[in-house]
């Protein structure tokens, strides 16, 4: 007997030792106190980031312009910042209709079961209780919460499995080739659960895209069940950096400290995103420090020409004319030290012999800074097809011209 005893007691340590380990390798998000927000004097200048941080990046959501990037396609966990692929696949479910955020999703056995033994971040979903998705996305947005996620992946694949290989597959469609999901939370697994910190700003961009999702990412306190359960940001640049717009904070034991921060002022939004930093006061320091370094040193300016571009007449075609259109962005990234200097120029063919297919390159826009050198060209396309007349079509055309005295 006392020999079985033994085996029981040394079960029960191993068992609550086990749940202690996976305990501190989910810890919830930190919720932050006003008082709380301290600089890092370490960090002074833009240099300075690679002295604390392994892996960053810095980029312009409207072009999608990289201004700084340290090891960034370097692979590593990014904790909770993969929701916002979570998020992502969760917008685009709503503005198609295939979800609508006063849809009703009922919190199934698995959620609970889940909410129970991962701990995190959570709302502590019981099985059977009822939640909207815009509460769900809310709590998945503002606290971080796992289960949430988890709610919310039920309940636009069927399943967190299903979910993950839409999360995988759209990973793949934005050219996030660093990138491979193991789950909707970010949380420790022991499959490959892999980003970096240039995929996470094409998803964060691409979530930017959707401007109702900043409604959730911009909340500071805020709560669910009837005002019944707090929800506090995990991002403290919400309440503590002008013109913050999101995005997501994540935390593990293995992935440390990391952040995708976004932020818009004066017409110009940035994305900036920190990887495995030791502390979370470095991750928010070395995130304004690249956002500041962003609005301080460039703006947009208009990429298209002075004046709307005239119909280019078309030779034998069915129509006599194609309307010219600009192929690329209609702003363009610059310095600010050169932007009050810049000069668009054309080059445009004044006639096109048919046929001509929509989409074909007919002209450029170039665009130079005063002193000539070349910031950006961007091919001028055709707006429409625009097919050749046959033999016959052309015979009758040039018939009714004879007969009208044009020849």
């Amino acid at each position: 007997m006392k020999a079985i005893g033994k085996i029981v007691l040394t079960l029960v340590i191993a068992a609550i030792l086990s749940g202690y380990t996976a305990a501190q390798e989910a810890l919830p998000e930190e919720v932050f106190d006003e008082k709380e927000w301290e600089a890092v004097e370490a960090l002074a200048a833009v240099e300075d980031i690679a002295l604390k941080v392994p892996s960053a990046i810095l980029m312009e959501k409207e072009t999608g312009t990289v201004i700084y990037e340290l090891n960034a396609h370097e692979r590593m966990t990014p904790a909770s910042v993969t929701k916002i692929m979570t998020m992502l696949l969760t917008a685009e479910a709503i503005e198609s209709g295939r979800i609508s955020v006063d849809d009703a999703v009922i919190a199934s056995a698995f959620v609970e079961t889940f909410a129970s033994s991962m701990g995190g971040s959570q709302i502590y979903l019981k099985e059977g209780e009822q939640m909207t998705v815009e509460e769900l996305l809310k709590s998945v947005a503002v606290a971080s919460a796992n289960d949430a996620s988890v709610a919310l992946a039920e309940h636009i694949a069927g399943s967190e499995d299903a979910f993950v290989n839409m999360m995988n597959a759209r990973a793949a469609q934005l050219g996030m080739e660093d990138t491979h999901f193991a789950n909707c939370t970010g949380l420790p697994s022991k499959e490959e659960h892999l980003t970096s910190a240039w995929d996470i700003a094409i998803m964060s961009r691409e979530l930017l895209k959707h401007e109702f999702i900043k409604k959730y990412t911009t909340i500071w306190m805020d709560s669910v069940r009837n005002g019944e359960f707090g929800l506090s940001n995990t991002n403290k640049l919400v309440r503590f950096y002008k013109g913050t717009t999101g995005l997501k904070t994540g935390f593990t034991q293995e992935a440390m400290y990391c952040l995708s921060a976004s932020a818009q002022r004066d017409g110009i939004e940035f994305i900036a995103v920190i990887m495995h930093a030791e502390t979370s006061d470095i991750r928010f320091e070395a995130a304004k420090l690249l956002l500041n370094y962003g609005f301080a040193n460039y703006t947009l300016v208009p990429a298209a020409p002075e004046g709307v571009l005239s119909p280019i007449a078309v030779e034998l075609g069915i129509r006599d004319w194609v309307q010219p259109v600009l192929a690329g962005n209609e702003k363009l990234l610059v310095e600010k030290s050169v932007a009050s200097g810049v000069v668009k120029t054309v080059d445009i063919p004044d006639s096109l012999e048919a046929p001509v297919e929509a989409g074909q390159k007919i002209g450029t826009l170039y665009v130079r800074d005063k002193s000539g050198a070349l910031l950006a060209e961007t091919a001028i396309i055709a707006g429409d097809d625009v097919g050749r007349l046959s033999l016959w079509q052309i015979f009758v055309k040039y018939l009714k011209l004879l007969c009208a005295g044009v020849f």
